[in-house]
């Protein structure tokens, strides 16, 4: 049964609603940034550019990078835009927009987060790099799905009880990430550990401006967490539900951070904009060695 209109939505020119690309505008391998200043951070590294297009926060350049064909897709902040931007990608590889289905054969891709985040460890200083072994989600988004599949209970379990974890608030889901990915960018200039996933900046971070929060100590909670060797790392925005979707939807994803806060500390990097640089050219090097 083909997909209904209104729950696949195609702009007039046939390209998919948010995203505004067509299949053949976008690479199997893909760079995830968050800001979309940064796309160009990116593709200015290119060989060259055989397509860029905009809208909303959502830019894609594509290219090739030492022959190797690639996009750079902007997402803007959050768990909510990542929904968008891996449903619509994946529906261009694996949905044929003439017939409204899913195609017979499956097409997976290689997605990349290039981002930036804040460490909650002392020993992870910023103008480091940090992959993402696990992701911690905590804001909920992936209960929509059907996730019992690439859940891990019993660290959920154990994050639950050390957290005191209130009731009200949506159970935490712990996803691991693509070995393949993580054996291909890892190196011995990269911290690695569990990134915990916010639905916001300020108080689902712990961040008191004038708002009172619902746990003052979560913070604590979680820098203090240890599942046998698992400790949480780092806290952003973005990475719980590209690991969830990509696993769900048979993609292969990872997360790399340049670290540009240090939580513990309560530093912050003297040049964040050099730190990012170094952890692009970093990634499109690794990607294709």
């Amino acid at each position: 049964m083909p997909i209904k209109n209104s729950e696949l939505i195609l702009n007039p020119d046939g390209s998919v609603y948010h995203l505004n690309l067509k299949p053949e505008h976008v690479a199997k391998t893909i760079v995830f940034v968050g800001d979309q200043d940064r796309v160009e951070q990116v593709s200015k590294h290119f060989d060259s550019i055989e397509f860029k297009t905009q809208k909303r926060e959502f830019k894609t350049h594509t290219g090739t990078f030492k022959g190797n064909r690639i996009s750079v897709i902007s997402t803007g902040i959050g768990p909510d835009n990542i929904d968008i931007v891996l449903n619509e990608l994946d529906a261009l590889f694996n949905i044929d927009f003439n017939t409204k289905t899913p195609k017979k054969e499956f097409t997976s891709l290689n997605i990349i987060r290039i981002g930036t985040s804040g460490s909650l460890q002392k020993d992870i200083p910023v103008d480091s790099f940090l992959l993402s072994t696990h992701c911690l989600d905590l804001n909920g988004m992936l209960h929509a799905y059907q996730i019992s599949s690439i859940s891990n209970p019993d660290i959920e379990d154990a994050f639950i009880k050390h957290c005191n974890w209130h009731s009200n608030k949506s159970r935490p889901i712990i996803i691991g990430n693509c070995k393949l990915l993580e054996s291909k960018l890892e190196s011995d200039k990269i911290f690695k550990g569990l990134t915990a996933t916010a639905g916001g900046f300020y108080g689902p971070q712990g961040r008191v401006l004038r708002l009172p929060l619902q746990d003052a100590n979560l913070n604590n909670k979680m820098d203090s967490f240890n599942f046998k060797g698992i400790r949480i790392t780092n806290l952003e925005m973005e990475t719980s539900a590209i690991y969830g979707l990509s696993k769900l939807l048979g993609h292969h994803a990872l997360s790399l951070n340049a670290i540009v806060a240090n939580r513990a500390n309560g530093t912050f990097s003297k040049n964040p904009l050099k730190t990012i640089e170094n952890l692009i050219t970093y990634t499109l090097n690794k990607i294709f060695e």
